[in-house]
């Protein structure tokens, strides 16, 4: 898998949005964090609130369309995914993959944006970064935990120890080492990939997974769907993120997230950990979705190569 060029103090920066539309009062702070970065950001159409279309930045054609221009200009450097939401696995059809294989570029985001992520990853066949957004957490100041593992992210730093914050420790659900490109994100795209050109391959990978806003049977279902698919079998090992949101839709005859883990995940006796310090919840870690990574669950050691 092809590693794009790391962004250095200058680079253009594409802002595109893929899923929901920015809030309108948000995107002038945005950009003007990016710059704060170093980075000299280029907004596209779909970032401004005029373009919205319903629930959506603008129409599949012209979110597709955002993406198709960043990878084809050669002055852009890399791509930043302004915010997710719902909608960027409607535009990959109409994504123009020989452009994006040919053009394979510093792309970064999370959420709803791990549609693309898994896109890139195998049809695209480079690496991609799962990080903060500049319009969902840095448009404001964040803490410097989330902002240094950003920075690594996009100046080409995310290797060695990929550490917890000191006070959030890893949870080993089932320990052992285990290797293997580091792929996922958050699980409902990632159980909506399955069944498409863009299904998720997770044989021989670390597979994370996180998720906002779930009842915890919705976890379990997606789990589920998951392991009777054989992703769970297939992968080398597991990571767990944050769960922010994730609550019991009856309390009092639910199960807790941790049972549903132990029922669905521990049974592959894959190397697995829940609590890393990923996903819709600050501080968070980055991730270089499609790296080479080594796991030793019992040590809560989580290395990238």
């Amino acid at each position: 898998m092809r590693k794009p060029a790391p962004l250095y103090p200058g680079a253009r920066v594409a802002l595109v949005c893929a899923s929901s539309a920015v809030p309108a009062d948000r995107l002038e702070s945005a950009v003007a964090a990016v710059k704060e970065l170093m980075l000299q950001p280029v907004v596209y159409p779909t970032c401004r609130f005029d373009s919205r279309h319903g629930y959506f930045a603008g129409s599949d054609a012209q979110r597709s369309a955002d993406l198709n221009a960043a990878f084809a200009d050669d002055s852009i450097d890399g791509i930043l995914a302004i915010r997710g939401g719902y909608g960027a696995n409607r535009i990959l059809p109409l994504l123009d993959w020989d452009t994006i294989r040919a053009h394979p570029k510093f792309f970064a985001g999370y959420s709803d944006v791990t549609a693309l992520h898994i896109a890139f990853n195998q049809t695209g066949d480079f690496m991609t970064y799962h990080t903060i957004m500049p319009s969902t957490e840095y448009y404001e100041p964040v803490d410097g935990y989330s902002r240094d593992y950003l920075l690594r992210a996009l100046y080409g730093r995310l290797t060695g120890p990929l550490e917890n914050p000191p006070d959030q420790s890893m949870v080993t659900l089932v320990p052992g080492q285990a290797a293997g490109r580091l792929c996922g994100g958050n699980l409902s795209l990632v159980r909506d990939s399955l069944g498409t050109p863009w299904e998720i391959d997770t044989r021989g990978k670390l597979l994370f997974l996180e998720d906002i806003g779930e009842k915890t049977y919705r976890v379990d279902g997606m789990l589920t769907q998951l392991r009777n698919a054989g992703k769970l079998d297939q992968c080398a090992g597991i990571l767990l993120g944050a769960w922010t949101d994730c609550t019991p839709e009856y309390p009092d005859r639910c199960l807790e997230l941790r049972e549903i883990f132990e029922e669905l995940i521990v049974p592959a006796g894959k190397p697995a950990v829940m609590n890393l310090a990923c996903g819709h919840a600050l501080p968070s870690m980055s991730l270089p979705l499609g790296a080479s990574a080594f796991l030793d669950a019992g040590a809560h050691l989580l290395e990238v190569r």
